[in-house]
Parts: C-alpha cells; sequence; structure tokens
C-alpha cells in the first residue's frame, strides 16, 4: 500500500521507511527542508514538502495514501505545550480526512510511568505533569476507532537508540557528557528507563501498518528497564570521561526525568503480534567500539 509518513527523515522515521519500502509499500514522506527531501529521497520514498504546521500538506498526504504513519513531534521543551498543540491539530486534521475509510492510522506516542510496576499496554497514559498532553493526543489517535479508521499507537519508550550513542533521551545524556566532560547521573541513579533498538522499533510499525485492529496499544520496548547509573557508566566508559552523580539542572530537560523509575513491558505486544526483538542492548549500542 501507499503510505503517507511525517517525520520519515528524523532518527525512527530513516528507518521506518527502508523497512515499509522493503516490505513492498510505497511511501510519500513529509519534508520540512531541502536536507529532509534530499534524504527521503535517496531512501526511494515520494517526496512532499510541508511541515507538522502546514494541514493542507498534511490532508493533501493523507488523501493521497492508504495509511499513514505519524511520527512527527515538534521537539521544543522551551514551548512544549505549543509542541503538542501542533501535534493534536496534525493529527485532527489526518484524522478527519481518513475518517471512515477503515485505513490505518498509527501514531508514535509514548510509554506511561506507573508506580511500583512495569507499565503495560493495557495502562491508561498519565493525565498529569510534562508528558500529559502526548497522553491526551494519543488518545485522540486512538478516537478515531470510533470514526471508521483503522488507527494504533506504538509506544516508545525513552530511548530508541543505534550504535554509538545515537537516539532517544540515552543520546541526549551522551552528547552532554561528550560537551561537558562527565556523564552524570541524579541521585543513586536507580532509575529505569525502557529501551528498544531503532531497527526493532521500525519493525513494529510496519506490523501495526499491516495488522493492527482499531484502537490497538502496541508496546516497542525490547528492555523493560535499564538504570540510569548503567547507562552513565557505559557513557562514560565510551567517552573516558568520569561517571558521577550531579544535580538534576545539570542534565537539562532530562533533569525532571532522572529520578523517576519508568520500566515498561511488551509482553502483550509480542504475542498479539508476534513481534520478537533482536536488535542490541543499550548497553551494546553504547559501547566505545561503536562510537
Amino acid at each position: 500500500m501507499k503510505l503517507f509518513v511525517t517525520g520519515a527523515s528524523g532518527f525512527v522515521g530513516s528507518a521506518v521507511v527502508p523497512e515499509l519500502l522493503s516490505a513492498g509499500h510505497q511511501v510519500l514522506g513529509l519534508a520540512r527542508t531541502d536536507a529532509a527531501a534530499a534524504a527521503i529521497g535517496a531512501a526511494g520514498a515520494e517526496v512532499l514538502r510541508g511541515d507538522l504546521a502546514d494541514l493542507d500538506a498534511l490532508r493533501t498526504g493523507a488523501r493521497a495514501a492508504a495509511g499513514v504513519v505519524h511520527l512527527a513531534f515538534v521537539h521544543d521543551f522551551d514551548d512544549f505545550g505549543k509542541a503538542v498543540r501542533t501535534d493534536r491539530a496534525a493529527i485532527d486534521a489526518i484524522g478527519a480526512v481518513l475518517a471512515g475509510t477503515g485505513k490505518p492510522f498509527v501514531a508514535a506516542a509514548t510509554v506511561p510511568a506507573v508506580p511500583g510496576r512495569a507499565a503495560t499496554e493495557e495502562d491508561d497514559p498519565q493525565d498529569t505533569g510534562p508528558l500529559a498532553g502526548r497522553a491526551q493526543n494519543a488518545r485522540a489517535v486512538l478516537g478515531r476507532a470510533a470514526r471508521g479508521v483503522r488507527s494504533a499507537v506504538v509506544r516508545l519508550p525513552h530511548t530508541v537508540h543505534a550504535a554509538g550513542g545515537r537516539g532517544g533521551f540515552a543520546g541526549v545524556l551522551f552528547d552532554l557528557a561528550r560537551r561537558g566532560g562527565v556523564s552524570g547521573y541524579v541521585g543513586d541513579g536507580s532509575a529505569r528507563w525502557p529501551a528498544v533498538h531503532v531497527r526493532d522499533t521500525a519493525r513494529l510499525f510496519r506490523i501495526a501498518v499491516e495488522e493492527a485492529p482499531p484502537g490497538s496499544v502496541l508496546h516497542a520496548v525490547h528492555e523493560e528497564g535499564v538504570t540510569l547509573l548503567d547507562t552513565a557508566t557505559a557513557i562514560g566508559r565510551a567517552l573516558n570521561v568520569p561517571v558521577r552523580s550531579v544535580e538534576a539542572d545539570a542534565l537539562g530537560f532530562l533533569g525532571h526525568l532522572a529520578t523517576v523509575d519508568k520500566p515498561a513491558s511488551s509482553a502483550r505486544t509480542r504475542q498479539r503480534f508476534g513481534w520478537t526483538p533482536s536488535g542490541p542492548s543499550l548497553l551494546d549500542d553504547l559501547d566505545p567500539e561503536g562510537v
């Protein structure tokens, strides 16, 4: 089928597009810049110029396709509320075009935090805190199932990773350590964050587009939880910098998350869809030989 992909040139999108093409699908990728357009075209996909705020472009892409994979998000942590509102407008525009068609609409979301245990696909996302807006947007996608859309969300962990410290929040920590000369964690570093390799993530998005029933929630989680201390230690080893506990402010926008224990499970996703992640672990990707 022909699929319209937002965020097609991003970190996750750059893996999703080849995965879809290799499975025989056609891809129309949204491109905000000349560099994004070049990358999408080089991957073998068709290009549609526009950005997440260009609702006319989003409607055009949705009308031209047999399904939509929505990966784009404006990662502006200085005005996160505006980023969430932009995302919601995009979801509503795409959803309106797909209403009554039965076409797939698969969107990226985030795994929730559940106190005392690993989050599952059955858990509702949190309605409070900095990620509440994204949780509400995920519900808006799932709500399209009642309007004749085969909608689903793939919840992503904090870190979708690749070799050399690339991707997700672990990638942010890697860059902070490289710039600052210290690999930091907050408190005792016992907070756990789930992780998954980007190739496994791409495969799950393809499965969701092809198979997920309306209203499905999938978890793209390989490792249920890697401690921040282990992550920081691996980064320190990779960069040959000291590892130590730091004040939350030293980690920028990640500071308020650095003590939140947020393990997550993907047992139901694996059982329902036969998804078996096989990529390297986060710590393997942070190994010095991968830098």
